[in-house]
């Protein structure tokens, strides 16, 4: 079993929803965001920049309660090409998910856990 199908076993038998990451083609900042807005079918309206991705990633009303979990198999390969984009859109990730936590600011019936794992 590859991580990325540990990564999703493990999320449904905790009775989450795991959204796989398509991260074969997300070498920049714009590729790796429409490959995260598509496995959270984000709204048409998403504005593919790092205030919009935060904003969607903290919303989720699209989604059904629960935890969300995002898994993004072979991340480091925007990591590799673009290491800046990586950091941005990782600290993206970070902040959304301390958001919707317990504790945090944008807390309601939807938590966000973010998984990254080897390809």
């Amino acid at each position: 079993m590859t991580a990325t199908e540990t990564a999703v076993a493990e999320a449904r038998a905790r009775g989450a929803y795991p959204h796989v990451v398509d991260g074969k083609h997300a070498v920049d900042k714009l590729s790796a965001m429409d490959a995260i807005a598509a496995a959270l079918s984000f709204p048409k309206h998403f504005g593919r920049n790092l205030d919009a991705l935060y904003d969607s990633l903290t919303d989720l009303s699209w989604l059904q309660p629960g935890e969300h979990v995002l898994i993004w198999p072979g991340s480091d390969r925007l990591k590799e090409t673009d290491p800046k984009a990586y950091l941005a859109v990782r600290a993206v990730l970070s902040d959304a998910q301390r958001a919707l936590a317990p504790s945090g600011d944008r807390s309601d019936d939807r938590l966000l856990t973010v998984v990254l794992t080897e390809a």
